[in-house]
């Protein structure tokens, strides 16, 4: 007998310093709109248009705030001096380079928070958090301080939750989070299958590695993972992404598959030793048959799979046996997979329909309907210990409405990232912002 649990996607607030600095290498579209000038306000709003729609649909949608920026406390460790606003002033004028950096709206993609197990899997029965290091982008490492400690305001019940500090900072044991992690079960509160998917072996330089663009995670710390969070050796799988595939752009596994329940929707060339991978987890989710959605190269090529994001959707369960897949309006500007996405829904499978969102602001920086949201499994009772006031309801999704209309910029260029006003903006609507979900301090700076 299982315990009733349900699945929560926690979205990112997108923050009100949104911008397109171009970042992250080996993300297409990250590097291909480096510069341009975004719209925060927009941006956020989709994000919120997404969340309150699945709401809608009868899902239980969690929120996590934005962090601080420009980041100050990172400005300071680099060697700048003096108030907030003079040390921004400086970095500005002496090292214009790390601006874009610190001022990135990075943490929106919550996806990349951490990884999250759930009570039923874990040896102690509680929900396990390890904050993401995120070593492979410099923008991107300075997050998890601050992650953590949004993940122990909100899960802070110790009877019901466990939190772990992100693993060491050090690329041998890269972790970029859930992007690289899913969950099959026959049911959310069943013992599952952690199915963590890593880029290279760091420790052994023979194993295939990608040649072009770096492999942000690793076996070895998705390993650690596993250990840390007490999971059982015939409930975990770990599988390699395919390195041609990373070299061609698909930098996260959640560009290239999703999971939900018992089903895996995936590109065929996902996976090194594809065959390999899915007879183990076969073998290894009890109570159900793994229902699989390969998707053949010749129907969708890996180049049209990552201009789309097709597979940077989420995967959602409407009832039992149906799901609805959540995709970016780009699959729809893409023939190929428009026609593609067609077929699915009259196909014989669980996917019964399609539904397309408009998240155009974070897509030109990379991240879609997955790249968003935090998946966190809970039971009732979990799910009643959860702190503050971060599960949208009508009442919520208007407050958050007013805020981001009040607070952010409709536009954003490089050069506004050096203005100070920018970071008084930033820490004023976080303020706020913490009032409405009602949480405690998780922000360094304090209100004049």
């Amino acid at each position: 007998m299982t315990n009733k649990a349900i699945e929560a996607n926690f979205d990112g607030l997108v923050g009100p310093t949104h911008n397109y600095s171009g970042l992250s290498y080996g993300n297409v579209a990250s590097e291909s709109n480096i510069r341009d000038v975004s719209n925060p306000r927009e941006a956020a709003l989709q994000g919120l248009e997404k969340m309150k729609a699945l709401h809608d649909l009868g899902f239980v949608q969690g929120i996590l705030p934005p962090q601080e920026r420009p980041a100050i406390g990172t400005l300071r460790h680099l060697g700048f001096i003096g108030s907030d606003r003079e040390v921004l002033i400086q970095a500005a004028k002496q090292a214009p380079a790390f601006l874009g950096a610190v001022a990135s709206a990075s943490s929106m993609w919550t996806a990349n928070a951490g990884t999250v197990s759930p009570s039923a899997d874990t040896a102690d029965g509680r929900v396990h958090f390890t904050a993401a290091n995120l070593t492979a982008k410099f923008h991107r490492s300075i997050e998890h301080p601050t992650t953590t400690q949004i993940l122990e305001e909100i899960f802070k019940d110790a009877q019901y939750f466990a939190h772990h500090p992100a693993l060491p900072m050090s690329t041998q044991f890269g972790d970029e989070g859930a992007a690289n992690h899913t969950r099959l079960c026959v049911d959310y509160g069943a013992r599952g299958v952690e199915f963590f998917v890593f880029g290279r072996e760091a420790f052994n330089d023979a194993a295939p590695r990608p040649e072009r663009y770096p492999a942000r995670q690793t076996l070895e710390a998705s390993q650690a993972i596993a250990r840390l969070h007490g999971l059982a050796a015939d409930n975990v799988v770990f599988a390699q992404q395919n390195p041609e595939v990373i070299d061609l752009g698909v930098f996260h596994n959640d560009v290239i598959a999703v999971g939900n329940r018992n089903v895996l929707f995936y590109h065929e060339q996902a996976f090194l030793r594809s065959a390999a991978v899915l007879r183990e987890l076969e073998e290894k989710l009890q109570g159900a048959l793994l229902k699989e959605i390969k998707v053949p190269t010749e129907a969708v090529s890996v180049e049209d799979a990552i201009t789309s994001y097709l597979f940077n959707s989420q995967l959602l369960s409407l009832d039992e046996d149906k799901m609805v897949l959540i995709v970016p309006t780009e699959c729809a500007e893409n023939d190929r997979v428009k026609d593609y996405l067609a077929h699915l829904e009259e196909a014989a499978n669980p996917i019964e329909s399609v539904r397309y969102f408009d998240l155009k602001q974070s897509m030109k920086n990379g991240g879609g309907p997955a790249c968003l949201r935090l998946r966190v499994v809970l039971t009732q009772q979990e799910l009643k210990a959860v702190n503050g006031r971060v599960l949208l309801d009508d009442n919520l999704y208007l407050e958050l409405r007013q805020w981001i209309e009040k607070h952010y910029r409709d536009r954003i260029s490089q050069q506004d990232l050096a203005d100070p006003s920018l970071l008084e903006e930033c820490r004023s609507a976080l303020d706020e912002l913490t009032g409405i979900l009602q949480l405690g301090v998780i922000y360094p700076f304090q209100l004049a």
